[in-house]
């Protein structure tokens, strides 16, 4: 689901001025969405995993990979341009982070998923606003400028958890099922690509619905592959299931940083 540029007006003069015109993040390809949904799944998974397994505790947990989000983000940040392992390290942190969010406000708060999840949709739709408003695009290949990355970075977390809650919502309260539950936001997907081929939606929309719509996709998927057969899943655990995908992730980041399959060009992101 590739994305168009929609500079405002007066971005040239923004861009001239600094010496970085390098996108931060990659092009949107099909590499793009597979890692995309392999992150939504350890994102899931690997927090379940710490929480229980290691016996970290839910809010141990939070405190722990908040400190390893914040460092991969710090590192992100001082990168010129789009690294591969940089960037997906800290999306599969800032996935984690986000589930650990929307759990600590259930479990901790005693938030319905109702609830949380119209208190991040709210939230993501003032990002939205701000960063427009501010900015003049949405575009995620206009990336390049420390602001941008900042709005862009808040609205992924936006995402994951607004994700976490609404997966958890459909799969576990409305008692659709893990697998169903897939199903349905698979199809919402290819919804959403399918208006985007007949032109009656903006690419950059298109894009951030579909962005959103992959969370519960994934985390959907990672609690069926990982939970127990009594409660619908495959009964894998979260540890075989983290590995699994961990390790996919790992092997397609390598290949775009040999292969820079992913990156986009200076003058593009210009």
């Amino acid at each position: 689901m590739n994305e168009t540029v929609a500079a405002p007006a007066g971005a040239q003069r923004t861009t001239e001025r600094r010496p970085n015109l390098w996108s931060k993040v990659p092009e949107v390809t099909a590499f793009f969405w597979i890692i995309k949904v392999l992150a939504t799944t350890v994102g899931e998974t690997a927090a379940d995993y710490l929480n229980a397994n290691l016996h970290l505790g839910l809010t141990g947990t939070t405190l722990v990979m908040s400190v390893f989000l914040i460092a991969a983000l710090i590192a992100q940040f001082r990168t010129r341009r789009y690294v591969p392992g940089v960037y997906w390290l800290a999306i599969v942190f800032i996935s984690v982070v986000g589930t650990l969010i929307t759990d600590n406000l259930t479990d901790h708060f005693g938030l319905s998923l109702w609830v949380s999840s119209g208190l991040f949709a709210t939230a993501l739709a003032a990002t939205f606003f701000a960063w427009y408003r501010r900015e003049g695009t949405l575009s995620i290949h206009s990336i390049n400028t420390p602001r941008r990355e900042a709005f862009y970075w808040l609205t992924i977390l936006f995402t994951f958890a607004l994700g976490t809650a609404a997966g958890d919502l459909m799969a576990e309260k409305l008692s659709l099922g893990y697998l169903p539950s897939a199903f349905i936001f698979a199809a919402l997907i290819g919804v959403v690509a399918l208006v985007q081929r007949v032109g009656r939606l903006s690419p950059v929309l298109t894009f951030w619905l579909a962005y959103i719509l992959t969370r519960p996709l994934g985390a959907s998927i990672g609690d069926f592959l990982s939970q127990a057969r009594s409660d619908g899943g495959l009964g894998l655990g979260t540890t075989t299931t983290s590995l699994i995908f961990l390790v996919g992730i790992l092997a397609l980041t390598a290949y775009l940083t040999v292969t820079r399959a992913d990156q986009i060009g200076r003058d593009e992101a210009a």
